[in-house]
This record gives C-alpha cells, structure tokens and sequence, in this order.
C-alpha cells in the first residue's frame, strides 16, 4: 500500500492542472493514468483555452472584466449551472493560469478574432477570449515524449500548424493572408529542421507542458494504471485501489481523491443508457480509454450524475480512418447541410454542439436528420481545403467505397445517389442560390454572427459565409453526431467537490474535467471551454483539499 495526501485519476488538462496545483501547495501527490500514454483527450485536442480576463489576454490589448463574463455566462446557461460554479469560474480562472505560466513551460497566446460562440449575447466577445498555447520543444518532455497521447488528426512530419493558423489556411488558395501564413508555416518547419528540433502545439503542446511541469515537481505519474474502485472509512473517501503492472494496489489519500478521468464517449453500453439513438462509439475523438470508470466509481459511493444526455458534440464525417470533426467545412460558402427530406435544418456555420443539437431535434420528429448530408459544388472544392484534402484535390477512392462521399455531374443524379428527392434538394438549393447572391440567409441567418464570420472567406463579399452551389460536378458528405467527449459526469459544487443527491458533498471526494457534469451546461461559451472548465476545477479542488478555496 502507497500513502500520499492525494490521488489524482487521469492525466488530461484537468488532472495534470490538478496535480500541479496540490503539489505547489505542498502536498503529496500521486497521478494514475489507465492508458500507456499521458495527455488522454487534451493531447488529441486543439488545444484551445476559454478562461475570461487572464494575463494572456490582458498582454494583446484584450480588454475583459469579471462582470462581462459573468453576464456571458449568466445569460447563456441560466438557472442550468448554479450561480456559485460560474462565480468560482470566473473568479479562480486567471489565477489557474498564471500557476500554468509559473510552473510549465507553457507560453500562450491570444487566437484573433476567434469570437465567442455566441458574441451578440450580453457580455459576449466578437474579437473572442480564446488563447492557445504557443509551438513548444518537444525535446523538452525528454523520455517522455514516447508517451505522449498522439494527435486526433497528425500533421505531415515537421509542420506545426496552430489554431491561429488553421484559419488562414483554409484561405491559401483564396486570400493572401492565407499565402503568408502558408509561408510562415513552411519557414517555422525549416527552422525546426535546421536546429534538428521538432515543435509541437495544439494539445499535444498543452498536454506535454504539464507533464514537464509534474516532473520538475516530482509528482509521480503511474501509466497503466486504471482506476478499480474507490475506498472509503465511513462515508469519506480515504483512497482508490488501482491496477498497476498486473497487481492490484491500494493508493490511501490522507485528503482526497479528485477524478479526472475523462468522459464515457467510449462506453457504448453508457451511452445507449443515457444518450438519444442513433448513438455509438465509433463517432468520438475522445481519447479510446475514456469508458466512464471514473464517473462509475464516483455512483458507486453515492455520487450523483448531471447532463449525462449530452456530449461536446459537432457534425463529422464517418472516414474510414475515424470521423473527421468539421470546422471550417460547415461555414466556408459554396456548402449547405440538409436532412433526409433534403431541407436545410439549420445555420451550417452555427457552434458545432447547437448543429448537432439541431440534427438530434429533428431525428426525433420523424425527419431522417441523421445521417445529414453537407452537399457542396465544385467552386467550394477548387477553393477550399477539406478534410486534409488539398483545394481541387480528389476526393479519395477509399472515402467513396465507403459511403462517406458520393459526387455527380447534376443535383438529380446525385439526389438519386444518397436517396434524396430530387425535386427537393434542387429547389433548396435554387432557395440558397438566391440567398447567397442576396447575402442574406433569410432561413437561418447564416454569416450574421461574428462567430460564423470567423471560418468565412472575406472575398465573398457582402456575406462571407455565402456562395450558390452552381458548377458541378455535385459532392455529398455524409455527417453524423460526432464529439469530443461526454459533458456527462458527476455533479459537482463551486470547490469540484461531489454531491449526492440531496446536494451534500462525499468527504474526500472531488472531481474535474469530462469526469464531472460539464460547467457549460447544454451549451459551449466558446472555443476552449473544454479545457479552460476543466483546468479551473482542478485547481479549486487541490486548493479544497489543501486547506480552503483561494
């Protein structure tokens, strides 16, 4: 048996934050990890950060208050999540950051422009609260590097693309900031190869950061070691019994235990239980062993579970490498989604878990939503990259074969194809075509966001989300609900502790990130409230279990 002061279960953002936090406060630490590798979903993220009025920020000229989040995040989640989560968000939120800034590697930097996901709410911020972390040293992590969780999507070998840069990329063959940063890229891999350094970003930089800031701490970090149970002395949590090296071992937590295990998108038998059809496991980026151990031990000791319905959802295309997650495919003009009716259902360029909110909605009515279909013309192919697909580019054979794309010379015969009626997609896309020339989508309002506006093209000009659908030949994606992970977990207070069912909290008990109830509800404030959430909860519960709230 090992005695430490706490367990922290997981090693994603959530709980490498939370680790960090406890052993700069001077406890004794222990990190266990289920897969062979550390980072879980964080590394295979974009590695985006939606923390309000941090130093970041405050360093671009970013100005944000404490009230303007406060009112962002009162007006969109409402009486959803309890006033005093959102205040211990907002309130704790930059401090988390500055630990990272002190103890990590880590560098961030503000994405420009990249609004809020819902920028014309009160409080809301079109010019966007997202930061990223800079292109780091992957020689930094050492021997460690092997062990890093691998990317969702990997860049070809040398080049490091940041989430400031993707935005521009999509553009290269389109606007010359595209060409620039194209340029940029190229020149940032010919560095790294000069100086025989690899640099990484996104999440795979997010997550190794604070695996080197664990390691200048000496907290150790157990691969291999999935969570078994919890244990408990009365009705406080003194520990958890794990799996390490074939053996089981009991870890006793002098504090606490916080679970930061990730969610349960990889449980089919989970999310066929709380999770609307159709609904599998194959649709998720989320890391593989994420399958809710965490939020299971946590019920077992009386820990009450939230929003288990729903997921950070976006619309992907079901490749025959894993589901691709759309972005910028969606919002970039010359491109509609439609239902099994062939009608548009929604704003295309909308955030990616209202899209699928959306597809779930009208699934339920008796309309085919699902699988939706994002029909597109060849000019949006010609301009565009898609995919990883290259502007022009062909479509791969194998995507074809396997039912993911279909292309046709005409609207009809492509219809015929993915078994819409013919007549309908034509006429919605006559409807379109009319909008787009007009730059006003009178259905959806497609392009009125500042948020849509992010992914368009500025050379469609007036509505840069906005183009007709007129040269073939015609291409049909197939798009799914896919996600980055469950938001569904263990209920959770202001200090990440965890609450039965009459709101009292389990002594000894605490948990962060996808392995608690999500901070952002139903909704999403923008990009990186995965992350930031999950970052802050960690750290308010190590500080709990040091002593007191910050």
């Amino acid at each position: 048996m090992r005695e430490c002061d706490v367990v922290v279960v997981g090693s994603g953002a959530a709980g490498m934050t939370a680790a960090l936090a406890a052993a700069h406060l001077g406890l004794d630490v222990v990190l266990v990890e289920k897969a062979g590798t550390f980072g879980g979903s964080t590394a295979r993220s974009g590695g985006g950060v939606w923390i309000p009025n941090n130093a970041v920020l405050r360093r671009a000229g970013v100005r944000d208050t404490p009230d303007g989040a406060a009112t962002y995040l009162a007006t969109l989640l409402g009486a959803d999540i309890p006033e005093e989560r959102r205040r211990a968000f907002i309130e704790h939120g930059p401090a988390t950051l500055d630990l990272v800034l002190e103890l990590t590697p880590l560098r961030f930097a503000w994405v420009p422009g990249y609004a809020d996901y819902y920028p014309e709410l009160p409080g809301g911020m079109p010019e966007g609260r997202t930061i990223e972390p800079k292109p780091l040293d992957a020689a930094l992590l050492g021997d460690e590097l092997p062990r890093l969780n691998p990317p969702y999507l990997a860049s070809p070998a040398g080049i490091t693309v940041t989430a400031a840069d993707y935005k521009w990329l999509n553009l290269v063959a389109r606007h010359p900031r595209g060409m620039l940063r194209a340029g940029r890229v190229a020149a940032r891999r010919a560095v790294g190869a000069l100086r025989r350094r690899r640099t990484i970003a996104m999440g795979q930089a997010l997550a190794a950061g604070l695996r080197i800031g664990l390691r200048e701490l000496n907290v150790p970090v157990w691969l291999n070691t999935p969570l078994v149970e919890l244990t408990k002395d009365g009705e406080r949590i003194t520990g958890a019994l794990v799996s390490k090296n074939g053996q089981e071992e009991t870890l006793r937590a002098r504090r606490g235990v916080i679970l930061a295990s990730g969610g349960f998108e990889h449980n089919a038998e989970m999310r066929a239980q709380y999770q609307r059809a159709p609904i599998g496991t194959a649709w998720t980026t989320g890391a593989r062993e994420n399958t809710g151990d965490g939020i299971v031990a946590g019920q077992r000791v009386g820990g009450a579970l939230g929003l288990m319905d729903d997921a950070w959802w976006g619309p992907s295309i079901p490749l025959t490498g894993g589901p691709y997650f759309c972005l910028a495919e969606r919002t970039l003009p010359g491109c509609i989604m439609v239902n099994g009716a062939a009608r548009r259902f929604v704003n295309e360029a909308v955030p990616y878990v209202d899209a699928v909110h959306a597809m779930y909605d009208g699934h339920a009515t008796g309309t085919d939503h699902i699988p939706a279909w994002l029909i597109a013309d060849q000019r949006y192919r010609n301009r565009y990259p898609f995919a990883g697909l290259s502007p022009r580019q062909p479509f791969p054979g194998r995507w074809h074969k396997a039912g993911a794309v279909f292309t046709a010379d005409t609207l009809d015969e492509l219809a015929t194809k993915i078994g819409l009626p013919g007549e309908a997609l034509q006429a919605t896309i006559n409807q379109f075509n009319q909008y787009a020339r007009n730059g006003r989508d009178e259905d959806f309002h497609r392009g009125d966001s500042a948020y849509d506006r992010y992914y368009g093209d500025p050379k469609c000009r007036p509505n840069p989300c906005l183009a007709p659908l007129e040269v073939g030949p015609f291409h049909a994606v197939r798009i799914v609900p896919g996600d980055l992970g469950t938001k569904g977990g263990l209920n959770v207070d202001e200090r990440s502790r965890v609450l039965r069912e009459d709101g009292s909290p389990i002594p000894g008990l605490y948990a962060a990130g996808n392995a608690s109830s999500a901070l952002m509800g139903h909704s999403y404030a923008g990009a990186g409230a995965t992350i930031g959430p999950a970052m802050v909860g960690g750290y308010l519960a190590a500080h709990d279990l040091a002593g007191g709230t910050p």
